[in-house]
């Protein structure tokens, strides 16, 4: 939907959500988990276009400063691998490196394969849609930056692989986008230290 402010046309969904209002009201469940992604990984949105059997959101990666396609799929059917090569296809031709599908349907181990090999990461359906680190018992997490991580490598004289591990697929970690080889920090909250620091190595899982 467009409206014109000031003799230029305006996508009032962009607006409503730059000040913040939400859109809350009429969003699927597949929307608002993307707009908890979003959030949290702190993506820029350039773009929300409602299709025929997706709602896509292009957005902008801050670290890597690359685009991704996020399609969000209202069905709690199956998502097979004619989605992915679909969404495959309309990367390509917006020259979009990397892709994302938002979903409470099941994804077909054909489906996942295809996925991996077109850059398209799956979000699970039990994803949640509101932001799992407003609940006290969840700890802050943090992807360390390359600086961070040479230094804590370097202080404690380890490499990554001997850190402690957590699975790529943790609701946590996937909140934030880590990648395997990906260091979390975690903070938690300590009655004695105040705060109390953990690492993870991110992996295959």
């Amino acid at each position: 939907m467009t409206i014109k402010f000031k003799g230029a046309v305006v996508d009032l969904h962009l607006l409503i959500w730059k000040r913040g209002l939400g859109l809350s009201a009429g969003l699927t469940l597949e929307e608002r988990k993307a707009h908890v992604l979003i959030k949290l990984r702190k993506y820029k949105l350039v773009k929300r276009e409602e299709g025929k059997d997706a709602i896509s959101f292009l957005v902008r990666e801050p670290k890597e400063k690359k685009n991704i396609l996020m399609w969000c799929i209202p069905t709690e059917g199956t998502v097979g691998v004619a989605y992915i090569k679909q969404l495959s296809k309309v990367m390509k031709a917006e020259k979009v490196e990397r892709g994302m599908v938002v979903t409470s349907g099941r994804y077909t181990q054909a489906a996942k394969v295809n996925a991996a090999k077109s850059k398209i990461e799956l979000i699970p359906r039990i994803f949640p849609s509101f932001n799992i680190f407003n609940h006290r018992l969840v700890p802050i997490h943090e992807i360390l930056s390359s600086e961070e991580r040479g230094n804590l490598l370097s202080e404690y004289r380890v490499q990554p692989y001997q850190l402690p591990r957590v699975n790529v697929s943790d609701p946590a970690v996937k909140a934030i986008g880590a990648r395997p080889g990906d260091i979390v920090r975690i903070i938690r909250d300590s009655p004695t230290a105040g705060k109390y620091i953990a690492y993870r190595y991110v992996v295959e899982g």
